[in-house]
C-alpha cells in the first residue's frame, strides 16, 4: 500500500427531506460547475467515514442532519491518478445554513429522485439512488 493510498477513500451523502410526502434529494454542482454530484471527500485520517460525509455535507452543500443507518453503497471513479471508492451515506436534512463554506463556487438545488438520477453522470451513483429506501415512503 502507497503513503498516498488514503486520499483515493473517500464518503459522502445523499441528502434528502420529505416534501409533501415526497423525497426530495439535495444536489450540488462540481467545482468546475459542469456536473450535478453528490457532497463527497476524502475520509481524513482522525474521522470516521460518517463523520467525513457530514463534514462534507455542511462544507460542500450547507446541510446538516442525521445519518441514516449505515452505508447504502459505494461507488467508484478516476481522479488524481487512481481510483476513488466513496462510501455513499444517507443523509436526513435537519439545517439548511444560507452562506455556507463553498456557496461561493457551488450551487445547490433540491429535485425529486427521477430528477437526480437524471442529472448525475455516474451510472453506479445512479444505481444507488434508485435502490434507496426513501423512494417507497
Amino acid at each position: 500500500m502507497n503513503d498516498t493510498d488514503w486520499i483515493y477513500n473517500q464518503s459522502g451523502v445523499v441528502p434528502f427531506r420529505l416534501e409533501k410526502g415526497k423525497a426530495q434529494i439535495l444536489l450540488i454542482t462540481s467545482r468546475s460547475g459542469k456536473r450535478w454530484v453528490i457532497p463527497k471527500g476524502i475520509i481524513e485520517p482522525d474521522l470516521s467515514p460518517i463523520e467525513s460525509a457530514q463534514k462534507e455535507a455542511y462544507e460542500e452543500a450547507g446541510v446538516s442532519g442525521k445519518i441514516c443507518g449505515k452505508a447504502v453503497g459505494t461507488y467508484t471513479y478516476n481522479k488524481w491518478g487512481g481510483t476513488c471508492t466513496v462510501k455513499v451515506f444517507l443523509l436526513k436534512v435537519e439545517e439548511t445554513i444560507e452562506d455556507w463554506p463553498e456557496s461561493y463556487f457551488r450551487t445547490r438545488e433540491w429535485m425529486s429522485v427521477e430528477e437526480a438520477v437524471k442529472r448525475i453522470d455516474e451510472a453506479k451513483l445512479k444505481e444507488i439512488i434508485n435502490k434507496l429506501p426513501i423512494i417507497h415512503i
